[in-house]
């Protein structure tokens, strides 16, 4: 039975719909159902001066063409412009693919970028895709970064500087390793259990207490227990050190405890072929790893690579998640 994936390209007026376009010219790894506009989708074509033909929901597209689930748009779409009257649009394209993946009508979602400054102008509350679809699931989710070559959850994610130490628990960081190992052998195939680098939130991991008590008090009372249950876990280790190549080999995962701790390390090391994982759902979510691009929308230079990579992950997921 073939691989199905709904495909979201996010904010119309962006680049969402034309690296969208650029991946239905490829051989699919699965089989794609766009929830999108189709006018969108054909704007962009044009503009790409590439061919697109749309068919139905239930068909399989090949090169060229794209199987779609219509979300109409309140306004047609002006690259680089936003218009918050397409918001409600956004946003239900996110729902009825989420729907149809939790019905397991499809086998996991693929998203572009979202605006969203657009969608709160147009009267949305809106924090963040991984959000909307965690309350969608009733799940707990934990937002992990990957490329070829490393992988990067997070024990917080957007939060101010200031409010991270507040937000690292012990029941949090123990909730999250607990997600992010079980997502690591089910749907990445691991054989041997998952290997994580769990990071200290203190320079030099806290120097045993001399620059802060989180480790001592927080953390490794977490990974202790943890260990028990029989995770494989090293830590907390020092962040300056622990992405070093000779130390990246010996792990599946790393997690870090806030967002520019470990993302920057993951975007230098392969930003192009970088891509943003939901862990916790009960289906593979992955989403590119970059924004909107305003500024390059319909000028038909947006690099697709983290789409693409998205996609291909996104059914590498689903199969190990079908066959697990």
């Amino acid at each position: 039975m073939r691989t199905r994936l709904a495909l979201v390209p996010g904010e119309p007026a962006g680049i969402g719909p034309e690296l969208c376009v650029r991946l239905a010219q490829r051989p699919p790894d699965a089989s794609l159902v766009a929830y999108a506009d189709p006018d969108a989708l054909t704007a962009a074509a044009a503009a790409l001066g590439l061919p697109l033909r749309l068919l139905d929901a239930d068909r399989d597209a090949g090169p060229g063409e794209l199987a779609l689930h219509p979300i109409r748009q309140a306004r047609p779409t002006r690259f680089g412009q936003p218009d918050p009257a397409n918001a409600p649009a956004v946003i239900a394209a996110l729902r009825d693919a989420g729907a149809a993946c939790l019905a397991g009508e499809l086998d996991g979602l693929v998203t572009g970028p979202v605006h969203k400054a657009s969608i709160n102008a147009g009267g949305i509350a809106y924090t963040g895709t991984t959000e909307l679809l965690a309350a969608q699931a009733g799940v707990e989710v934990v937002m992990m970064l990957a490329n070829p070559r490393l992988r990067v959850a997070l024990a917080t994610t957007h939060l101010p500087l200031r409010a991270v130490p507040d937000a690292i628990t012990r029941d949090g960081v123990t909730r999250t390793l607990r997600i992010l190992h079980a997502a690591l052998a089910r749907d990445f195939g691991l054989s041997a259990p998952p290997r994580i680098a769990v990071l200290g939130l203190n320079p030099h991991a806290g120097e045993d207490g001399h620059l802060g008590r989180e480790e001592l008090d927080t953390i490794i009372p977490a990974l202790d227990a943890l260990r028990a249950e029989g995770l494989a876990l090293e830590g907390p280790l020092p962040a300056d050190t622990a992405f070093l190549p000779q130390k990246l080999s010996g792990y599946d995962a790393v997690l870090a405890m806030y967002h520019d701790q470990g993302l920057p390390v993951l975007k230098h090391s392969g930003f192009e072929q970088a891509v943003n994982i939901t862990l916790g759902l009960p289906y593979p979510r992955v989403a590119v790893d970059h924004g909107t691009a305003l500024d390059l929308a319909g000028r038909g230079v947006a690099d697709p690579s983290s789409l693409f990579a998205a996609a291909a992950l996104c059914a590498r997921l689903a199969r190990h998640r079908r066959s697990a």
